[in-house]
């Protein structure tokens, strides 16, 4: 019974590598075997400012976020991830270093993790694996590029149509603090942004 539902579980992930690279029976195995079902409960932190990164975690359901929280208390989220996304402080999982970042559960959620030391051991039996995660690293490295650059050359108004874009299936999930914080305005001022979206 376990078996089964391990099972059910990783097929949002078999399906999401199939749409990239189909995968043959060896490597769905492989998969199966090496991503681990966890559930995190809202508010549960997934990694805390201070421990190393450990796992690179896909979202089956719910939501998570990750930010920093800087010397006067303020967060500043970084990015958000739901169904079908990734979420990782990447610098601390390949470089081994205490993270400066937090993540954690904005709603109960379902991730599927895979430990370094199990994705190294996945790259070096499948080169396949090596091609499909650098692709997911680079697409990961744009996007927080582009919104590097939009922080720091567009409106405030700019920014929120481009999370809509990005994030269209959050827009109504996410508790407009959270939102927000994610785009550097005030819960005030974002609601005056979708009234004037609204008319």
């Amino acid at each position: 019974m376990k078996e089964v539902i391990v099972q059910s579980s990783v097929e949002p992930l078999i399906s999401y590598f199939n749409n990239l690279i189909p995968l043959n029976d060896e490597e769905t195995e492989l998969v199966s075997s090496y991503f681990k079902p966890r559930l995190y409960r809202k508010r549960q932190y997934v990694l805390q400012e201070g421990d190393i990164c450990n796992q690179f975690n896909f979202v089956v359901r719910g939501c998570l976020r990750m930010y920093k929280v800087d010397e006067k208390g303020n967060t500043h989220i970084i990015q958000f991830a739901s169904e079908n996304w990734w979420m990782i402080d990447i610098g601390s999982f390949h470089g081994r270093n205490p993270s400066e970042l937090n993540i954690d559960a904005l709603e109960d959620t379902m991730v599927l993790q895979i430990s370094y030391d199990n994705l190294i051991a996945l790259y070096t039996q499948v080169a396949k694996f090596d091609r499909i995660f650098r692709v997911l690293i680079e697409n990961s490295y744009v996007t927080l590029q582009n919104r590097l650059l939009q922080n720091i050359s567009s409106t405030a108004e700019d920014r929120y149509n481009s999370f809509i874009e990005v994030y269209p299936h959050l827009s109504n999930r996410l508790p407009q603090t959270q939102i927000a914080s994610f785009l550097g305005i005030t819960p005030e001022f974002l609601s005056r942004l979708r009234n004037r979206r609204v008319k």
